[in-house]
């Protein structure tokens, strides 16, 4: 190696060595650095909302929350649309007491399976964020509430809520008269457990009572969240990335646990597709009134579920960029066959970091729904511990929403979540 390349190799070393000090230098470091980014994002004023390179409004990038409204307005704020400074800054001291220690009175008693529930639901697995303004998500009613039941839906409610209570009546959560037992008793269990539900079940927790399908006969006793098909439109939380692109909108909606999933709106004058065709999530039609994305979705599938309704269900959702920081969502959603009116909500999207909330969209709910073969196969175990007498009557267990402590609040009482 001649004398002339070491002498190159030793100047390139150097003048690498400078740049790194000089860039380390420049940035700021530990708590300071973490203050100046602190400081940098509260006191930096939002831009003007941006626009494509082909000048319709960009709505893109990953957005979320930063506050917590309720969809329906509380009792206690009636015809009250928003909330002040103090008021929100004692809620957020409120919540923060209330997660801060084991509040429920189920959650103290070691064992029992209250505490179980408890457990996976707790503080631990929750994020929290701050109260919002709004005291609901819904502006229309003027009432903050969503609409009274059809008499369809109330009667089709009644048949799952009986249904589900008939099944809980011989677990602890009768016999202890907790919320999701609300209107039922205590008692042996119900020949009703080998009955065929009156109605497709979506959820394991249905009904205005709250029941729980407290049975494990096949993958429908689990409902759509234990079967990795929880994710509804329209989505009210968790992280969603936007991507734009001439003639067409995409979003991915990180809804947790893996159950994420991919919506692709074309901006077409298109008809919906024909009403024999039916989508989990619907066939959406985008279009641009000013800067304004509007979107119309229809032709749902009868096994889709939100709130109650499934292949009736019509939504117009409005995005619109407020400014660089900013993304409001606002939707309209109608079922005749479910609700005696049209219903609308709203509330603010804040955008993240790019790169401190990349978005992996790999779909693993139960590692590939392993989970369902290990819940239906502890069932059949547990049925045959007890013919032999060597375990308890499955019947008297609950095996889900068995009035824990969700999310780090108790069910009812003073340490009920406030913000709800």
């Amino acid at each position: 190696m001649s004398r002339r390349f070491l002498e190159l190799l030793g100047v390139a070393a150097v003048l690498i060595a400078a740049v790194l000090l000089l860039k380390l230098a420049r940035a700021p470091v530990g708590a300071a650095a973490q203050a100046q980014r602190a400081t940098a994002g509260t006191t930096t004023k939002p831009g003007p909302a941006p626009t494509t390179p082909w000048g319709e409004p960009d709505l893109q990038g990953i957005w979320t929350r930063d506050s917590d409204e309720p969809l329906q307005r509380p009792a206690r704020y009636a015809g009250k649309e928003f909330l002040t400074d103090e008021e929100r800054a004692a809620l957020d001291n409120q919540v923060s007491a209330i997660v801060g220690r084991e509040a429920a009175e189920s959650r103290r008693r070691r064992g029992t399976e209250q505490d179980v529930g408890g457990a996976y639901n707790s503080q631990i697995f929750t994020s929290h964020l701050r109260a919002g303004r709004r005291t609901s998500m819904i502006v229309d009613p003027p009432d903050g509430r969503i609409p009274p039941l059809t008499p369809e839906e109330q009667k089709r409610t009644a048949e799952l809520r009986d249904y589900t209570l008939a099944l809980l009546q011989a677990t602890e959560v009768c016999k202890n008269k907790l919320p999701a037992c609300a209107a039922g008793k205590y008692g042996p269990p119900s020949p009703r457990r080998a009955e065929t539900p009156p109605h497709y079940l979506m959820n394991a927790v249905v009904g205005s009572a709250g029941g729980v399908i407290s049975r494990s006969d096949g993958p429908e006793d689990r409902g759509h969240s234990e079967r990795c098909m929880n994710a509804a439109l329209p989505d009210f939380g968790g992280f969603r990335r936007i991507v734009q692109s001439r003639g067409q909108v995409s979003i991915f909606y990180d809804v947790g646990q893996g159950q994420g999933w991919e919506r692709i709106i074309p901006i077409t004058t298109a008809p919906h597709l024909p009403a024999n065709v039916r989508l989990w999530w619907g066939d959406s039609r985008g279009r641009w009134e000013g800067k304004t994305l509007v979107i119309d979705v229809t032709n749902f599938s009868p096994k889709s579920n939100f709130q109650g309704a499934h292949e009736n269900l019509h939504l117009v959702e409005r995005w619109i960029r407020v400014d660089s920081d900013t993304l409001q969502y606002t939707v309209t959603i109608e079922d005749p066959t479910v609700w005696t009116k049209p219903w609308t909500a709203t509330h603010e999207l804040k955008r993240q970091s790019d790169e401190a909330n990349r978005i992996y969209s790999e779909p693993r709910c139960h590692e590939g729904n392993y989970g369902m073969v290990a819940l239906l196969s502890g069932a059949r175990t547990a049925e045959r511990a007890f013919a032999e007498r060597r375990g308890p009557d499955p019947a008297t267990l609950c095996l889900g929403g068995c009035g824990g402590f969700a999310a780090g609040f108790a069910d009812e009482g003073a340490d009920a979540n406030p913000v709800r």
